[in-house]
């Protein structure tokens, strides 16, 4: 319990940096320079009013010297984000797969709120994310045997660090290739773009981190979600359905959270297993 509790306070500062990624990159700003600032009075923001959670709390979720509202998500990501690195810790004890599936937790909700907020899947997350998901595969067995058991029926049989390997850069190609087919497909047949590359890029880091059946799990419920919750969205704000753009990535970060936490009782629970 110490060790997940140390977790949850780590994920609070991961939390508080990941707000400024999600701020930052889709403008194209360094996260770097200049220091944490207000966006409305653009004043500097004092390390007692930095702290995860305890600042938003203290301030009353306004801006100390301009009275600006201070936007619920910065609170809400940190506390997602200590929430999920205590349960991976919980569940998995200290060690490099808990830290790989803190790692992709993070990653996750930097996407998903960023797609929320600006519709804009910044390439730190995606493309570095699945560099760093195959980079894992090489300390950390990926949790499938879908590459495995393909490659046995080309005549292959990998095992140990290279089936994990083959496991990891499976799962990210053929689901990003498959998702880039339909958006390409939809594109022809409907003479307008209806999916972002960033998605494509966004389901191939899922697939670095958890396999092809994880990237699978991934589409099909996000892909669920976003249809169902998104038109219920439309119906219920009268936007119109041909311009509004659905944050699909969003959607997609939820599920594949929900993947890394319970991929095997989902494919269980629909027959797979």
């Amino acid at each position: 319990m110490t060790e997940s509790i140390l977790a949850f306070l780590f994920g609070l500062i991961i939390g508080s940096f990941l707000n400024v990624c999600i701020y930052r990159w889709p403008r194209d700003l360094s996260v770097v320079r200049p220091r944490s600032h207000c966006p409305a009075c653009e004043h500097t923001i004092a390390w007692y009013d930095n702290i995860p959670l305890a600042s938003f709390l203290l301030l009353r979720g306004r801006c100390r010297h301009c009275g600006a509202r201070i936007r619920v998500r910065y609170p809400l990501v940190e506390l997602l984000t200590g929430a999920l690195f205590f349960l991976y810790v919980e569940a998995l004890g200290p060690g490099l797969p808990a830290l790989r599936d803190c790692i992709f937790a993070a990653l996750l909700i930097g996407l998903i709120f960023a797609d929320l907020e600006e519709r804009i899947l910044p390439d730190e997350f995606t493309l570095g994310g699945t560099v760093l998901g195959i980079v894992f595969a090489f300390i950390v067995p990926v949790p499938d045997h879908t590459a495995q058991a393909l490659l046995w029926l080309a005549g292959h049989e990998p095992h140990g660090l290279v089936q994990s390997v083959a496991e990891s850069v499976m799962g990210a190609v053929l689901p990003a290739a498959l998702l880039w087919s339909g958006g390409w497909l939809y594109e022809k047949i409907r003479h307008r773009e209806g999916l972002g590359f960033g998605d494509v890029k966004l389901i191939a880091m899922v697939g670095a981190f958890l396999g092809l059946r994880g990237a699978l799990v991934t589409l099909v419920a996000g892909s669920m979600a976003g249809s169902l919750i998104g038109y219920a969205y439309i119906l219920a704000t009268k936007k119109d359905p041909k311009t509004y753009e659905l944050p699909f990535g969003t959607f997609l970060g939820f599920a594949a959270l929900i993947a890394s936490l319970s991929t095997e009782r989902i494919l269980a629970w629909s027959g797979f297993l």
